[in-house]
């Protein structure tokens, strides 16, 4: 198992290739802060669509980034896909079949989707590790996961929009 203080954060340009390359990184870092077999699978497939997100419906105007955070704390593993293009209250050119998330909300023990302050969104997923607590019992807050980072109610801003 991976020390709690070890994390990963990986930066690609938001294009096809990206999803396979941030896939396969958290899922090793899963992998070796102990998940296997189902879970495992749950965090590959969470990681596939929302960076798949980001590809298809961030960057209406150009070439963009996305971004992968992984951390373990408090007997989960935390990870956050971001991105600084146009947030998921615009409509996209290519709107999907919106099956994406509610794969993802299946897949976590926690998801959250939230359009960040200066532009962009954020998924931020949690799922607990073997012999974790439940999802949030003592978590530390970590301000780079935002509202999961805390125990709070949602954030008014939260959708659960694009696919």
């Amino acid at each position: 198992m991976i020390a709690a203080a070890a994390h990963l954060d990986e930066s690609h340009a938001a294009v096809p290739e990206a999803v396979a390359r941030l896939r396969n990184a958290v899922a090793a870092y899963a992998r070796a802060a102990g998940l296997a077999g189902e879970r495992l699978d749950a965090v590959r497939l969470a990681v596939s669509e929302t960076v798949t997100n980001v590809v298809l419906h961030a960057y209406q105007d150009g070439p963009g980034e996305v971004r992968v955070s992984a951390r373990v704390t408090a007997g989960e593993l935390l990870v956050l896909v971001a991105d600084d293009g146009c947030g998921p209250s615009l409509p996209s050119p290519r709107p999907g079949l919106g099956w994406g998330l509610a794969f993802v909300t299946d897949a976590c023990d926690r998801f959250t989707l939230a359009e960040r302050p200066g532009g962009g969104t954020e998924a931020s997923m949690a799922f607990r590790l073997p012999g974790g607590r439940a999802p949030g019992a003592g978590r530390q807050a970590d301000p780079r996961f935002g509202a999961l980072g805390q125990d709070c109610p949602p954030r008014p801003s939260q959708r659960r929009a694009h696919s």
